[in-house]
This record gives C-alpha cells, structure tokens and sequence, in this order.
C-alpha cells in the first residue's frame, strides 16, 4: 500500500503556493495524499515565521501532529518553510518529534525527505533560496473557483520590522511568458478568478526587464486568458504608477480591488520602518487610486512601532478616519530577532501596543459599519464558491472582497438553483457582523 501523506499549511498564499507545488512532487512520484492527519503516515506541516503569533501558531501545529506519533498511526513529521528556514538548529536540535527539515530554498526535494522519513532515516536539506527554481507544477488546493498565481519570491524593500528579506532572499521576478502560460492553464481548468501575489508585486519585472511590469503583465493575463476576474494583493504605495492606474481603468477582468499596506502614516515612523517614501507618498497614492470609479482599498498598520510617540498614534487614527478605507487591519508591533528595529530604543510596552489596537480598531469597525449598511438593498455581481448544506445558503464573494480575508455573502437559493463558478446578480438584504452580507437572487 502507498505511503500516505497529510499537509498543514499555514501562513499566507505565497507559502500555500509552495504547499501546492510540493503536493504535484509527491503525487507524481506515487505517494497518497490524505486531508485527516490522523490517516496520514508522514505529516508535512508548512510553517510560518513572519510575527511571533505565526511562529507561535507553527510550533503548536508541529506539537499536535507530534502527539500522533506517540499516540496514533504517524510514523514521520517533515517541517518545511519559513519556521525551518529561519529556526533551523532550532528545529533540528530541540525539537526530536521532527523526522525532516526542508528550507524554503528545498521545497523540490520533498520526496527525498519523505522518502528518507519512511526509511526512518533522519533528513535536513537547505538550497539557496536565491536560486531555488520559482513556479513549476501544482496541485490548486483553494477550490473549484480561484487560485493563487505567485509572480516574485523575496524582497529586497528590506524594511527594519521584517525578517522577510532574510527568510525568503532576494526579490525575484518570473518571467512573463511563463506567468501568462500558467494563468492560461488555471482558466483552462475552469478557474474564474486569479489573485496575483508576491512579496511585493508592484515591484515586478525590475530585477528582469529593468523597469516596473506588473501592468503589462495584468494586460497579457487578461487578453491571452479566459480568466474572468484578476486581482493584485500586496502592493506598494511608493509604486502606484500612472500604468498601473491606468490599467485599473481600462483592464474589465482587472477588479477595481488593491492591497496596499501602508503600515503608518507619520513620516518619522516610515523612516524608522526604512519604508520607501513618506506620508505624502501613502496620501498621494491613495488619491490617486480613489480616481478610480468603484475602487475598493484594503490595507494594514503597525501600531507601537519603537518610538511611536502618542501624537504619531494619533495621526495615524485620523488618517484612517479620513481614508475610509473598505477593509483595513492593524497589528502590532512584533520585536522579531535579527531585524534592526529590534535594538530600537523606545521600545513601547505591550499594554500600551494593545490599548493604540484597540482604539484604532474601534476607529475602522465604525467605519465599516456605515459602508455595510448603505450598501443594504443595492445590487452587485458575485461570484459563487460553494452550498452550505446546513446554513442552506450559497456562498459568494462580491469583487470588491478577497478570497479568505473579505467578507462573503450568503444568497438565499435552494441546492441546485445555482452553479458553482457562475456569476449572478444579487441584491444585499442584510449585514451580519458588519463584515459579511445576507442577499437575494435579482
């Protein structure tokens, strides 16, 4: 009988991509793949290593997969990603549950882990992440109706909070053609939308080409594809360029939808944060998009950033009241080792992080209160993902909401009234919570 295996994948959809790129390795070299752990007999957990809580979260997940092996079928635990990358003696010597370490510049020698894991042989392997091969092929694990298309890997913003530069190397661009060839092939399968991600996507093709892409290549995407929706996560606001604006404007399958994290407002933090441009930079971004009719903004913030003074606080807050941002989130401060804001002076207690949370928070909730309620009794399009057989409601995402961070809205409609994939016409009856929406067929 094949060696079945089982994945935890957690952290964002550029490590869910790795995910999916390692789960084509094992399928193609005969292993079984099985979504309970419990049946499993090797578990790969993909971790995550960006903030504390991520950190936190990945150490739980190997511990309970752990338990398995003393108390269920598991013979074997392979840790992957940013976790193994950045902790990895840490792993490797105070952690004898795993069986196999894999950083992230090895994900294609997860058969040999396993492999070595089913022979009951120990495993470690860390590639270059500078010239580990970006792309390849895939098993999509976000449903029958969008998929992730990862355009970079690393960064080379180098901002002081962030160990990314460090766990995930240089920034590196695909190539285009590859990229257009494998969007085509998402839509071929019947995907309707693709989110394009990467540490930072607006900074695409200047590593290639010598100059900013990401417009051109939206525009090949949506003219060379059948793809229906396309949407840009993690953008930059120094690098919100005239083409990109214009592309907003004239590309129909681009969704009038951007992430833009601006993480502060005060000119002082960015420079602390070493993030490109100051707050006239985030102010004139923003204006520029809201030029785009319908346009949808999400973004975050970090509050209690060494030397975060109260009246810096405070302009953040009434700049997010003066926003008006439709999705927006704000953490605070993660002191992560080996980052030069780690020695910072200044650094803020941790009540004093929670209290700016909350206050800032609050701010948003009321902000996104007013918008949910005047959108009740308008009429949109939406995309539907699935049936909830116990809720007995279909479950569908506006354009102006993100796969797995927006809201979605639920549409009264017996089973079989709809097909999973197609684009209708609702009318929004309710908010629930502010954040998702109860609608209606037109």
């Amino acid at each position: 009988m094949a060696i079945r295996v089982g994945f935890v994948s957690l952290g964002c959809p550029k490590n869910q991509l790795d995910t999916e790129v390692m789960l084509s390795h094992l399928l193609e070299a005969g292993y079984d793949i099985t979504p309970e752990e419990t049946e499993a007999d090797i578990v790969i957990i993909n971790t995550c290593a960006f903030i504390e809580s991520a950190k936190k979260e990945s150490i739980d997940n190997i511990l309970d997969i752990a338990w398995l092996k003393e108390n269920g079928n598991l013979k074997g635990i392979v840790v992957t990603g940013c976790l193994a990358e950045r902790y990895r003696d840490e792993v490797i010597n105070e952690m004898p549950e795993v069986d196999a370490v894999l950083g992230v510049g090895s994900i294609h020698s997860i058969v040999k882990a396993v492999e070595s894991v089913a022979k009951g042989e120990k495993f470690s392997e860390f590639g270059d992440k500078n010239t580990v091969a970006l792309g390849g092929d895939r098993i999509v694990t976000t449903g029958e109706t969008m998929a992730y298309l990862k355009i970079s890997e690393g960064c080379d913003n180098c901002c002081t909070y962030c160990a990314i530069p460090k766990i995930r190397g240089r920034f590196r661009s695909r190539p285009m053609d590859e990229l257009v060839k494998e969007a085509g092939e998402l839509a071929d399968m019947g995907i309707k939308e693709i989110v394009v991600v990467g540490q930072d996507t607006t900074a695409y093709g200047i590593d290639l080409y010598g100059e900013y892409k990401l417009p051109e290549l939206l525009s090949r995407i949506a003219n060379e594809t059948d793809v229906s929706w396309l949407r840009i996560l993690y953008c930059y606001p120094d690098k919100i360029t005239p083409e990109l604006i214009n592309e907003f404007k004239t590309n129909p399958k681009l969704v009038k939808y951007i992430d833009l994290p601006i993480q502060h407002i005060s000119s002082k933090i960015l420079k602390r944060m070493n993030r490109k441009g100051d707050g006239e930079t985030v102010r004139d971004a923003i204006r520029r998009l809201r030029e785009i009719e319908g346009i949808a903004i999400r973004s975050t913030a970090i509050v209690g950033f060494p030397g975060e003074s109260e009246d810096d606080f405070n302009e953040l807050c009434e700049f997010i009241k003066e926003a008006k941002f439709e999705h927006f989130g704000a953490f605070t401060y993660s002191r992560e080792e080996n980052t030069p804001a780690y020695s910072f002076e200044d650094q803020i207690d941790e009540d004093e992080k929670e209290r700016r949370y909350d206050i800032i928070m609050r701010e948003q909730f009321n902000i996104h209160e007013q918008m949910a309620n005047e959108k009740i009794g308008s009429e949109c399009t939406v995309l539907v993902e699935s049936f909830d057989p116990v809720a007995e409601v279909y479950v569908s995402r506006r354009a102006d909401n993100a796969p797995e961070i927006d809201g979605k809205v639920f549409i009264r409609a017996r089973k079989g009234t709809l097909d999973v994939g197609e684009f209708i016409r609702v009318r929004i009856d309710d908010a629930i919570d502010d954040y998702d929406f109860i609608a209606s067929l037109c």
